[in-house]
């Protein structure tokens, strides 16, 4: 992780390649296929993301085979209790303000795994998005107030980010609300 707590880009791709095992245990091939495909629909093909490997989670002792005797044998895999342990620190970690497709890609995967959450840790992270939402809201509407009298279609299209972003805020504050039960 980095220094503030979020996750680096190989992170994310644990993150998918866990919370997957989560759901259900899963053959090898079919758990590569699934980062893969997840991960390059949000992110496009990126061999930053795509470069961690199954196997060291296998090594790392965060999953483990159900049968066969190894990765080459497309063994079906499930999740340690370590891995379970190492699923919920990446899913409780910060989100940062800059949003980027690795942002994205990280924010997908807090909404994919989530149900996997108890319910504080659940309440937790919608108000970390919450909070993320506002600082990246706050950004733009500081940026747009700069260049407010600049020519061009910068303020046109920082307006349109800033739909957005009020539009997504409120999104989450409904969805803190039906998962609080108020």
């Amino acid at each position: 992780m980095y220094a503030d707590n979020t996750l680096t880009p190989k992170e994310a791709i644990r993150l998918c390649a866990l919370g997957s095992l989560a759901q259900k245990p899963r053959r090898y091939s079919d758990l590569a296929a699934s980062v893969r495909h997840f991960v390059s629909r949000l992110s496009g093909p990126s061999l930053d993301l795509m470069g961690t490997s199954i196997e060291l989670l296998r090594f790392e002792e965060l999953i483990e085979g159900i049968d066969g005797v190894g990765m080459e044998d497309d063994a079906e895999l499930r999740l340690t209790q370590k891995g379970k342990d190492e699923l919920r620190t990446l899913l409780i970690s910060r989100v940062r303000a800059n949003y980027n497709d690795v942002t994205q890609l990280i924010v997908a995967l807090k909404f994919r795994f989530m149900h996997l959450l108890n319910e504080e840790d659940r309440l937790d992270q919608i108000t970390l998005l919450l909070e993320t939402c506002e600082e990246e809201l706050a950004r733009l509407l500081d940026l747009r107030q700069h260049h407010a009298e600049d020519d061009g279609h910068l303020v046109s299209w920082l307006d349109h980010d800033i739909e957005e972003f009020e539009s997504r805020l409120k999104w989450l504050e409904t969805f803190y609300e039906e998962c609080s039960g108020n």
